[in-house]
C-alpha cells in the first residue's frame, strides 16, 4: 500500500486527525505561554466550535458533488478571529476542520484531505486581520468564506477535475464552489448587519475582550 493509499483508509485518516491534534494542542500551549491564548478564548472557541458544528449540518442548499449553504455556520469561526485574533481564529477553524474530517470524511488524496479541511476551515480565521477596520466584521468575513472557498476550488480542480466533463476543470470548480459560497457570504453579511444581531455581536466581543 503507497502512502497516498494509506491516508485515504479510516486508519490513515485517524493518523492524520491525530497528528493535527497534537499539533494544535501544541500551538495551543505555546499561545497559552504567550498569553495570546487565554481560558476565556478557550471557552468562547468550544461555544462556537459547537455551533459552527450544528448549523453546519443545517443544509438550507445541498450541492451534488459536496458543498452547501448553511444558516451562517462559518461566522462562528470567523468571530474568534475578530474577537480574539488571527492566530486564534486559525487554531479554532483547523480544529473546526478536523472535527468535521473525523466526523464524515472524504478522502481521496492527502493533499486533498489538508485542503478541504483544516486549510478550509483555518481559513475562516483570517477574518481577524481586519478586525481594527472599518467595516472590519463585514469584510473579514467575507474574506474568510471567500478563502475557505478558494481552498475548495484548488482541491475541485486538481483532485475531481472528471465531474468537469468536457469544461474546463479550472473554470467549473470556481464556478461550482462559488455557487455556494457566495450566497453563504450574503447570508452571513445580511444577518450580521441586522442592528439586534450585530449588537449581540458587538456585546459578546466586548466581554469576551
Amino acid at each position: 500500500m503507497s502512502w497516498d493509499s494509506f491516508f485515504t483508509t479510516p486508519l490513515g485518516v485517524g493518523a492524520v486527525v491525530t497528528a493535527c491534534c497534537v499539533a494544535l494542542l501544541l500551538f495551543g500551549a505555546c499561545l497559552y505561554r504567550r498569553k495570546t491564548l487565554s481560558i476565556r478564548t478557550v471557552t468562547y472557541s468550544a461555544a462556537a466550535m459547537a455551533l459552527a458544528f450544528v448549523l453546519s449540518n443545517v443544509k438550507l442548499f445541498q450541492m451534488p458533488q459536496g458543498g452547501s449553504v448553511t444558516p451562517c455556520s462559518m461566522l462562528f469561526i470567523a468571530l474568534i478571529g475578530y474577537w480574539f485574533g488571527p492566530a486564534s481564529g486559525i487554531l479554532v477553524g483547523v480544529a473546526h476542520g478536523l472535527l468535521n474530517l473525523a466526523v464524515d470524511p472524504y478522502v481521496v488524496h492527502p493533499l486533498q484531505l489538508l485542503l478541504d479541511y483544516p486549510l478550509a476551515f483555518g481559513a475562516l480565521g483570517l477574518a481577524g486581520f481586519f478586525r481594527n477596520a472599518k467595516l472590519g466584521l463585514h469584510i473579514g468575513c467575507a474574506v474568510g468564506i471567500l478563502m475557505r472557498g478558494l481552498m475548495s476550488c484548488v482541491s475541485g480542480f486538481v483532485f475531481f477535475a472528471e465531474y468537469a466533463g468536457d469544461a474546463n476543470p479550472v473554470i467549473y470548480s470556481v464556478v461550482y464552489n462559488l455557487s455556494y459560497i457566495i450566497p453563504e457570504i450574503l447570508l452571513t453579511l445580511i444577518v450580521i448587519s441586522i442592528p439586534p444581531f450585530r449588537q449581540a455581536i458587538d456585546s459578546v466581543g466586548r466581554r469576551a475582550g
